[in-house]
């Protein structure tokens, strides 16, 4: 099953990201980026990612952050949410990438540490 389901039901719905096995929210706004132009764009022209965001975007396996004025964290993440692959401390000019990923959840940096979040751990979107 996608994780995702909900979301792309209900998009204008307010979610919850949270970590399964821990319990702890890792952003209790999320944005989603699910089609090319939004993808495209991620975060880029911003100054920030505010605590408690996430931004989605899927379909996708790999990011950069050429030409971003942040660092941020990647959890790159199957169609059942659970991570593949966790980068912490993301710099601007950077590649990341998991060809197993189907999904990659951009989080402000520091939040995989803080919340002990790290590859094999399972996300869930719960309606907040």
């Amino acid at each position: 099953m996608n994780f995702l389901a909900p979301l792309v039901d209900r998009p204008t719905d307010r979610w919850i990201l949270s970590n399964a096995r821990t319990g702890v929210v890792l952003a209790n706004r999320i944005e989603a980026a699910f089609d090319r132009t939004t993808r495209n764009r991620g975060l880029l022209g911003r100054d920030g990612l505010d605590a408690g965001s996430a931004l989605i975007l899927a379909p996708c396996q790999s990011i950069h952050t050429w030409f971003m004025r942040f660092p941020i964290d990647v959890a790159f993440v199957r169609r059942d949410g659970r991570i593949v692959k966790a980068v912490a401390d993301l710099r601007a000019w950077r590649l990341a990438a998991s060809f197993r990923a189907f999904a990659a959840i951009e989080l402000p940096a520091g939040v995989l540490a803080s919340t002990d979040t790290r590859a094999g751990d399972e996300l869930r979107l719960t309606a907040g």
